[in-house]
Order: C-alpha cells, then sequence, then structure tokens
C-alpha cells in the first residue's frame, strides 16, 4: 500500500509547479477553441475597438485641424479656453490631493483594522458609482444654493459655493473619491497585516509603519488610482455642468467649454479643445500601461 506521507508530498510538489513522472506530458490548452475561433474573436474585440474607441478618437484630431494648424492653436489660446484649461487643471490639482488622503484613510481602515459601520463606509466610498453625478450636483444646489439649505447663511456670509470654483472642486471631489480608495482596498486587504505588526513589535510607531512599511507597499497602486481619479476629475462634465452656472471664462471647464463652443456652432474650436482632452486621456492611458507592464508582476508578489 503507498505510502500517505509521500503521496501528499508527491502532490504538493506537483502543485508547487514541480515535475514527476507523470506530469512531463504538455498541459492541455484551458480553452478548446481552433484558429479560426480565434481569428474570428480577435477580428471582432478589434472592429468593436476601431469602431468605437480609435475612429471616434481620428475624428477629434481631423476635426480639429481641418482649417489648419493656425486656426487650432488661435482656438486654444483664445482667453475663454485659456480659462477653461486653467480652471480644469485648478480643480484637479485640488480634488486628486484631497481624495488621495481620503483615499489611503479610508482604504487603510478598511483593510487594516476591524470597527462598527465598516460595512457602511465601503458601501458609502461606492456611492459615487451608483448616484448620477447630475443628481450628485443637484443635491449641492440644494445644499448650497441661494434657496438651499445653508444658502441663506452662506450669503450673509458673502461665501459663494455654487457657481463658483468651490461648488466645482466639491462636486469634483464626489464624482472622483471612489477611484484611489478601491484601487488600494484589494491589494491592501490581500497584504493583511503582518508587516504592520511585525514593525510595531519591532518598536515602530503607528506613523512609522505608515511611512516604512504600508507606503511602500502600495505605492505603485496608489499612483495607479491617482492616474484615474485625475483623468476623471479633468474629463467630469454632469455634475459640474450643474454647479458651474456655465459661466463663460470662469466657471467653464474644458468639457463644458467644448460643449458651448459646439453649440455655437464653432465646431472647429470645440474640436480643438477636445483634443487637449483626449490628448490627456492617451497620456494617462500610457502612464497606466508603463505602470502595468513594468510593475504588475511587483504589485502581485507584493499581494501574496
Amino acid at each position: 500500500m503507498p505510502d500517505a506521507g509521500a503521496i501528499l508530498q508527491q502532490n504538493a510538489h506537483v502543485a508547487g509547479g514541480g515535475t514527476t513522472a507523470g506530469t512531463t506530458r504538455r498541459r492541455a490548452p484551458v480553452t478548446g477553441e481552433g484558429p479560426v475561433a480565434r481569428a474570428v474573436l480577435i477580428g471582432v474585440a478589434i472592429a468593436f475597438l476601431s469602431l468605437f474607441l480609435l475612429l471616434p478618437l481620428v475624428v477629434v484630431f481631423v476635426e480639429a485641424l481641418r482649417a489648419g494648424v493656425g486656426a487650432y492653436v488661435a482656438a486654444l489660446t483664445e482667453p475663454d479656453a485659456v480659462a477653461a484649461i486653467q480652471l480644469t487643471l485648478m480643480v484637479a490639482a485640488i480634488a486628486v490631493p484631497l481624495n488621495l488622503v481620503f483615499g489611503v484613510a479610508a482604504a487603510w481602515a478598511v483593510a487594516k483594522f476591524e470597527f462598527p459601520g465598516k460595512s457602511f463606509l465601503v458601501s458609502l466610498i461606492d456611492l459615487p458609482f451608483s448616484v448620477s453625478p447630475v443628481v450628485a450636483g443637484l443635491v449641492y444646489v440644494l445644499l448650497f444654493g441661494a434657496q438651499g439649505l445653508f444658502g441663506g447663511w452662506l450669503r450673509d456670509h458673502g461665501v459663494e459655493i455654487i457657481f463658483a470654483v468651490p461648488g466645482i472642486v466639491l462636486a469634483t471631489v464626489f464624482v472622483t473619491f471612489p477611484f484611489i480608495a478601491r484601487e488600494l482596498i484589494p491589494l491592501m486587504e490581500e497584504q493583511g497585516t503582518g508587516d504592520e505588526e511585525v514593525a510595531m513589535t519591532l518598536g515602530a510607531s503607528g506613523l512609522q509603519t505608515f511611512w516604512r512599511v504600508t507606503l511602500p507597499n502600495i505605492r505603485f497602486a496608489l499612483l495607479y488610482g491617482v492616474l484615474l481619479c485625475n483623468a476623471r476629475a479633468m474629463g467630469e462634465f454632469g455634475a459640474v455642468a450643474v454647479v458651474s452656472g456655465k459661466i463663460r471664462g470662469y466657471t467653464t471647464t474644458m468639457p463644458l467649454h467644448v460643449e458651448i463652443l459646439y453649440n455655437e456652432y464653432n465646431s472647429v474650436a470645440a474640436f480643438a479643445v477636445a483634443s487637449v482632452l483626449a490628448l490627456l486621456a492617451l497620456v494617462t492611458l500610457v502612464a497606466k500601461v508603463f505602470l502595468e507592464s513594468r510593475y504588475g508582476d511587483e504589485i502581485a508578489a507584493r499581494s501574496h
């Protein structure tokens, strides 16, 4: 009768990637599609991406340059366009760091601690994914508008939130705050609390443990989340459209400025500003692919 210990050892060796006499043959493929089926699937995927992603992107740049480079540059250097670009960058520069702090704190709390209301906090983090951005904007109007809950107090103290930059920042923060937290929570849950417990056993304080143990373990996922958050912040339309009032040259971000220009039948200028948004999206995509190709294996290794 075979020895049970030897059998368990052999099975463990096979599961760990070792080779035995019975495992030297090549593994069977996971799927059984033939070359024709694979070619069809790849062709459908390429056709879909070309029709719904690549073609619209090409059209944006073709239309932006249709009147020549001079008209393209003039559309981007026009005062209202410059103001829209500056406002978009400023709002992103405020919203992303705020979401960075919140995302790291929320992920650290959810992944590393047990406390009452934990599931409720996770639900709140996912709230912007289930609520329309337009509805979120209307909520801020009902809270901080002239006839809103706090509108009278704000008016008496000379504070402007709705139809001003603070309202745009608040709306942008709301629609973008899940991105960083949702990138970090699964990774930090996979990593567990072992490293932090060892560090604190060796005498490290909570802050030292975070800076020297937790943060290095999540830095690439954190950067990935920041990229996604920044891309959404610069491209947000619905919530910003409600709270901004679309005051040209003052509360119009790039997406709102594109809409205004297109409604005025100034399609060349509209596509010129849209091309800037497209370029920012492409930069984000390239950075995302770079992080995945260079650090994907390291992130996966750290999660185990």
